[in-house]
């Protein structure tokens, strides 16, 4: 006789894992991978940032057709890290133009990813959607930071590798409202994150027709072992972001665990030049995460 759901939990948990995989495995052979309740206005700006002859005029009426987001742009123009001469901006036109469009794309994705704690179909979600959204614009602000150090690479760009770095992991908490009894079991689907979050973050990137060096980016960066010719790129630039980040809070292990790590041997970095980048850096990295919306 075969036992019941109620008697057998965990098998019950290995069957809500195993229709989880499929779906996703499913979702993603289907291409076209998109997030639920992403604000339109974030793709939006990201459709029109694609063409890389879009007038400034273009940006600011479709930023400006948002209010909350043209609000979100002028505190972030404003803000110590980008408004190094402290002259108030006053006009949406001026802090684009003062921002970049990279830092543009970066805000309207932070702003969405902010607003997803408030969608309806998300409740019960809103504590991990909030962890998750804290932990990305922390390594956003450390990749920018570690980017404009210790490489050439724009830090611009790094900010917004680390604002998706956790991108997949944002797709599979969405999906996971669906199955509740996966939910429950941390171990199964902390598994499942592990697994997918770079695969399905790839597949949606791509549908974003983000930039390849970010996909690429957002795909390898825990490949701690990753080795390629040239100076630090990237992808080297959100791995040491994500490691500073994870270690912050524990800089008596943080020697240890970088280590063996390819990129921040290729940007020189050990425990020392952490420290004098926290030390010549942390308000601006502060300044970073609180114009992100944190």
């Amino acid at each position: 006789m075969k036992s019941s759901a109620a008697e057998n939990p965990q098998a019950a948990g290995d069957a809500e894992a195993f229709a989880f995989v499929q779906a996703l495995a499913a979702e993603l052979s289907r291409g076209k991978v998109d997030l639920p309740s992403f604000p339109d206005i974030a793709l939006r700006v990201r459709q029109v940032l694609a063409d890389e002859e879009v007038s400034q005029e273009k940006v600011v009426r479709v930023v400006g057709s948002e209010p909350a987001l043209a609000a979100r742009l002028m505190q972030i123009a404003n803000s110590a890290a980008i408004n190094f001469t402290g002259k108030p901006i006053s006009e949406l036109r001026t802090a684009i133009a003062r921002m970049g469009f990279n830092m543009v794309r970066s805000a309207a994705i932070a702003f969405a990813m902010s607003q997803l704690r408030k969608v309806d179909s998300l409740k019960g979600l809103e504590q991990p959607l909030d962890e998750l959204w804290h932990r990305s614009a922390a390594v956003a602000a450390m990749s920018h930071a570690v980017a404009r150090r210790f490489s050439r690479v724009n830090p611009d760009t790094a900010m917004l590798a680390g604002l998706l770095h956790g991108i997949g992991k944002l797709y599979i908490l969405t999906r996971s409202n669906r199955h509740p009894t996966l939910f429950a079991n941390q171990a199964a689907y902390n598994a499942i994150v592990r697994d997918w979050h770079a695969p399905v973050a790839k597949a949606l990137l791509e549908n974003w027709e983000m930039a390849e060096e970010i996909i690429a980016a957002v795909s390898d960066y825990e490949d701690f072992g990753r080795e390629h010719d040239g100076p630090p790129d990237l992808t080297d630039a959100l791995t040491v972001g994500h490691l500073l980040t994870a270690f912050k809070e524990h800089p008596d292990t943080l020697e240890l665990n970088m280590h063996d790590v390819a990129a921040c041997k290729r940007m020189k970095i050990d425990r020392g030049s952490y420290e004098k980048l926290i030390d010549e850096s942390e308000t601006e990295i502060e300044a970073l995460r609180q114009a992100l919306g944190v």
